[in-house]
Formats: structure tokens, sequence, C-alpha cells
């Protein structure tokens, strides 16, 4: 895969792969989340991505929700813990507008009271149906759980109480203080030549001035497990245990991902899905997840059941959780998770917008980029005692956290 990079001079990183097709994708993603914010600013993050939509000094709200969709294309955003993402889909002829509205949006927003105000209401309406949605608020819940009394456990949107003291000149501090152009990578995908693709980044973003971030300033603090049961009014008993796990950057990540899929990934042969769906009948909803952070990471495996149901499906889980942990993969389980996860990567890869989020993230995090064939390379050096300590490591009892809603 031929993958262009430069740095501008003001430190933001570009990344651009050229593909065949009509449709090109790009983005922008900024080293800053949710984890970024004090007590004070709770839901900021979030509220900024909403409100780079609301006008700049040069573009009304309607005329940015217009540029690109009156031509077919998109312009999207998101907000993670660590990261703040924009990025349009267009047809490449369209990609200059693409890159300008960006460009606009990011760095020219002046973020009018009015619309703040409106926007506070419409987020607020978004955390009131969060609240309704128990399969979903149970995982905030339980990294609030894990990382107690620390920015990376709180939610992503906020309080309505955080929400509503928001104001013009609290966006603009935290904007000041958390968009550095060092924690910036523009990303694209798309039949854009690499002339052409480096023209239009030093065009747009080169003018910008340099401001750079050594590194987040809050720590994570250590672990302790803890159990909770929480009283309310579902139709279902809703289950999640975990522990905290690696990092971004350790060597044991890849391991871990493999493990989690095999246990409770996106197939429906993973092991939680075979043994309290299909062989049991005890769940519809049943998954496992690993985050990986900057400096932490968490694990945990979630169901939803009936109430009669609840201890018999948390002893099948925490028997699928030891069996990792006590029995060894053979060779040919072993292969059949690695080409799972292979096909799964490769998949993502022929998806060209989440391969270009991909590509941003992973100069932003790694400031380098593995080819699907070097990723593959790790995956097949990951042996059975590799599964089995991390296993051992992750699953060990005595470390599970669990939050229960009945």
């Amino acid at each position: 895969m031929q993958i262009l990079q430069h740095t501008l001079p003001n430190d933001i990183r570009l990344v651009h792969h050229r593909t065949n097709g009509m449709v090109a994708h790009c983005g922008l993603i900024i080293n800053t989340g949710s984890r970024d914010e004090t007590s004070k600013e709770h839901g900021i993050a979030h509220l900024i991505e909403h409100m780079l939509f609301k006008g700049t000094a040069k573009r009304k709200a309607y005329h940015i929700l217009s540029r690109l969709d009156d031509a077919g294309g998109e312009l999207n955003a998101y907000t993670t813990k660590e990261e703040t993402a924009i990025h349009a889909s267009v047809l490449k002829e369209d990609f200059e507008k693409a890159v300008d509205i960006i460009k606009d949006i990011c760095f020219n927003s002046i973020f009018p009271e009015k619309e703040i105000e409106k926007e506070k209401d419409v987020i607020i309406e978004e955390i009131n149906s969060y609240l309704d949605s128990p399969a979903e608020l149970i995982f905030d819940d339980f990294e609030e759980m894990v990382f107690s009394d620390q920015p990376l456990g709180r939610n992503i949107l906020g309080t309505p109480e955080s929400v509503k003291s928001f104001t013009q000149k609290s966006i603009n501090e935290f904007i000041s203080k958390n968009y550095c152009t060092s924690q910036m990578v523009f990303c694209s995908v798309g039949d854009i030549s690499d002339d052409r693709m480096i023209k239009l980044f030093v065009k747009y973003f080169g003018p910008l001035t340099e401001k750079k971030r050594k590194s987040r300033g809050n720590k994570i603090a250590l672990y302790k497990p803890s159990s909770v049961v929480k009283k309310k009014d579902t139709y279902q008993n809703h289950c999640i245990t975990g522990n905290v796990a690696y990092d971004l950057k350790d060597n044991r990540r890849l391991g871990m991902f493999l493990l989690n899929n095999l246990l409770g990934g996106q197939g429906l042969n993973s092991r939680l899905n075979l043994s309290l769906r299909e062989k049991n009948g005890l769940a519809y909803n049943v998954e496992s997840n690993y985050n990986s952070y900057c400096d932490t990471g968490v694990f945990s495996v979630y169901f939803g059941c009936d109430n009669q149901n609840l201890e018999r499906s948390i002893s099948i889980t925490l028997s699928e959780l030891n069996r990792l942990r006590n029995e060894k993969l053979g060779s040919v389980q072993l292969n059949k998770a690695k080409n799972q996860i292979k096909g799964y990567l490769a998949r993502g890869y022929e998806n060209h917008e989440s391969l270009m989020l991909s590509l941003g993230k992973s100069l932003l995090v790694f400031n380098k980029i593995d080819t699907l064939e070097e990723i593959c390379k790790k995956i097949d050096k990951i042996d059975s005692s590799q599964i089995m300590d991390i296993a051992s490591d992750i699953f060990e009892p005595s470390k599970l956290s669990t939050l229960i809603y009945k």
C-alpha cells in the first residue's frame, strides 16, 4: 500500500493513500477528547464538536451544512475520550471543497451565543435518550466505576448541569488550551494525486500558526476492583464485568485484541455467543469489548438477560474466562482465530472511509503506519502461550469488577 506522508512547519501531519474510485474521503483528527476536560468542563469537547457546524467567520450554519450536501457529499464528526475528528466523503471532483470546509470549521468557527444555547438543549435531549438505553449506559457507568474520580472515567456527553454552564468564553478557552497543531493529523483516501494532495494541504493548513502541547496532564490512578448492583426500572437485567487492560503501545495489545474477538467479538461463533445464546438461550445480546487508550485500557463482557437467568449467565461467563486462563488453544483453534481477525482487518481496509480514519489515528498515536501485511505478520507471531498469559492476567477473578442493573 502506497502511503504519502508530509509534515508542515507548524507540525500538522498529513497521511494520504491514493485509490481508484469516484468517492474521496478526508478528515482532521485532533488528539483531544473528553479526558482532557477538567471537572467543570465535563462535556465541553462534545459540545464543541457540535458547535463546529454552527457558523464561521465567512459561513453561516446553513452554508456549512449545504456546502457538501448539495453535491451529494457528507460532512460529519465524532468525539471520543481521547480524540475529536471532523471528516467528509465527497465525489473526487469536490475534494477541495471538503478540505476547505474542514479547515474553515476547525479554525474559524465563531460559536454564536444563540447557537450555543440551542445546541445545549439538543445535547441534553441526547443525554436523556442515552439514559433511556441501559444497554448503552452501562458501559459508561462501568468505565466510571473502573476509573473512579478520573477524567477518563467520565462519560463523553457531560451532564445537563455541566452542559448548561458552558459559554462562548469557556469554549474558546478549551480550544486554546487543547487544539494544538502538533496534535493534529489530516488524513485522506481517494483518487487524488500526491502532488495535488500536498498542494491542497499546504494551501489550507500551511498558513496556520504553530502550537505545541507536550503531553496530557492527567495520570491514571491505581485500579481497585469493585462490584456494584444498581436498581433500574428495566425489563432485563444488564450485567457487565471486566478489568483494566493494555494501553495502545503495549506489545500485548494485538494478542488482547485477538483474545477479545475469540471470546465475544462480532462473530456469531464467539465463545460467549455460543455458550450463552446458542447452547442455553439465556441472552439475546452478548459481547466482549477491549478499548485501549494512550496510558491504559479496559476489557469488559456484557450481556442482558431475564432476572431468573442472571446467576447462571454470570457463572457461564466466568467459566469461559477461566477456560481461556487454564486451557491452551490448540493450533487449529488459534489459526481460525487469527484468520478471522485478518478477515475483519481486510474488510476494514476495503472500507475507504474507515481506512482513512484508521490511517489518521495510527499516525497521530504511533507516528507511523503499519500496512495490512505487516499487521498480519504480527498476528501470525502470536502463539498459544501468549494468549494464555494474557488471559491469566486480565481474566484473573480477583481483578474483575462487576456492574449489574436489576
